[in-house]
């Protein structure tokens, strides 16, 4: 059961996206809500000079700024839920920071397209990617201008982590009331009605209506981002490994792809 969400937010209009929805999200499914600022050391330390004579770095004024600027966030999270969660500030790396707290909870949530610097890659393959990878919680991750509302689309192979995704679709659906829109990718016809059938058995009992749609070609993480566009679907649920758990560690994954190019939140089960 999902009875606890932590987002993690940077202030940035894109962890807004993250933060309006896991507050949605919380206040739909009744789950305690709690909020996360990390202030990165990396933000406040000294470059090198690399033997250069330059004035001293103000780090002491860096951090006071940034201290300020995540208590500003909390702030304003806290506003956001309407008094109904708070937002604590921690420091140190993010992704390490996040998933710590993130122990304690059932959902991650994270805006996909948060703030950066030069020189620095934020979105998937920073830290969104560094916490999905390391966390042991689900993890939703939300883009700019997603919103939460319309049907669960569920990406099934299968394997271990997409049995994981169609238990967290059906809570979901009874906990937003939405529909469910089973998705399966198989070159294999065969194949695809045996999975079907699995995934029948694994969502039975819905009480909301479940719609079933499969590929035989392309790309399957393209063709699960159009089924959610055709579906009107308001999140995707997929498994956070798929059914080759090495290949799906690096960056060319699917769950990777679908959450690059998702215009609606992808959570991933585990």
């Amino acid at each position: 059961m999902t009875e606890s969400i932590l987002v993690a937010t940077d202030g940035s209009e894109g962890a807004t996206a993250g933060e309006r929805c896991g507050i949605a999200l919380a206040a739909r499914l009744g789950a305690r809500l709690s909020g996360l600022a990390v202030v990165e050391d990396r933000d406040v330390r000294a470059p090198s000079a690399d033997d250069l004579v330059v004035p001293a770095f103000p780090e002491s004024d860096l951090a006071a700024y940034h201290k300020a600027w995540a208590e500003a966030v909390a702030r304003r999270f806290s506003e956001r839920a309407r008094g109904e969660a708070s937002c604590d500030t921690l420091s140190g790396p993010a992704d390490d920071r996040i998933v710590e707290r993130g122990q304690n909870v059932d959902l991650i949530v994270l805006g996909r397209d948060g703030k950066s610097s030069p020189g620095r890659r934020v979105l998937i393959g920073g830290t969104v990617e560094s916490v999905v990878r390391k966390s042991t919680r689900s993890c939703l991750v939300v883009p700019t201008g997603a919103t939460l509302g319309g049907p669960i689309l569920l990406g099934f192979d299968g394997s271990p982590g997409s049995r994981a995704a169609a238990s967290l679709a059906v809570e979901l659906a009874y906990g937003l009331g939405e529909s469910v829109h089973v998705f399966v990718d198989s070159k294999d016809k065969g194949r695809a009605v045996a999975r079907f059938e699995e995934v029948r058995q694994l969502v039975g009992g819905l009480s909301v209506p479940v719609a079933e749609t499969s590929s035989t070609l392309g790309r399957p993480d393209v063709k699960l981002v159009d089924a959610a566009r055709e579906a009107r679907a308001g999140l995707i649920v997929i498994g956070a490994y798929g059914r080759n758990r090495i290949s799906d560690y690096f960056i060319g994954s699917n769950a990777a792809s679908v959450v690059r190019t998702s215009p609606i939140g992808v959570v991933l089960a585990r």
